[in-house]
């Protein structure tokens, strides 16, 4: 597929819809809309025994969901994936890790949007106070062992695509 013209349709400090006219392989011409966002990072905090997961209103599904702590900093576009793990750890959880591991990067949902995202396993945690931002009060953590979270998946109280592949992708490099 060829891009032919591009053009922003929407744009707020969060995001930005794009809509591209494109050449399509048999010649036909057509219309490739998608989202751009600022790339994330996600956090599995392991204690050696808990995972700590996040729970807050996801509006667009209008449901509660545990997941593992994420987030980007749109204040701060130069940050790297590490600083902003780290930060959203802190913001989040009150966790702070001396130990940040990256375990890889995949993209959100790359039909619909180019939003990239480093997992990253934080280990040797110490707690401080969550500093969280307006719209993460309703936000609440907890731990749970592997098997609770393996349960939670189950009966869909995790129905995050990225906390999923985040935990496969950890559990696969790690035999855990």
């Amino acid at each position: 597929m060829e891009r032919l013209d591009s053009k922003t349709v929407y744009k707020n400090r969060w995001m930005e819809v794009v809509e591209d006219k494109v050449l399509r392989q048999d010649g036909s011409e057509g219309i490739y809309a998608y989202i751009r966002k600022p790339p994330f990072s996600l956090i599995i905090p392991f204690d050696g025994v808990h995972l700590t997961l996040v729970q807050q209103l996801r509006y667009p599904v209008g449901k509660r969901y545990w997941e593992f702590p994420q987030g980007s900093l749109e204040t701060s576009v130069e940050a790297s994936y590490e600083e902003i793990a780290r930060q959203e750890l802190a913001e989040e959880t009150g966790l702070v890790a001396s130990k940040v591991t990256i375990l890889g990067k995949l993209y959100n949902a790359y039909g619909m949007s180019n939003q990239e995202f480093a997992i990253f396993l934080a280990e040797e945690l110490s707690e401080t106070e969550a500093k969280l931002e307006p719209t993460e009060l309703d936000l609440v953590s907890g731990k749970f062992s592997l098997s609770e979270v393996h349960k939670m998946i189950d009966n869909a109280e995790i129905r995050d695509a990225a906390t999923v592949a985040a935990l496969y992708l950890w559990q696969t490099k790690n035999q855990v």
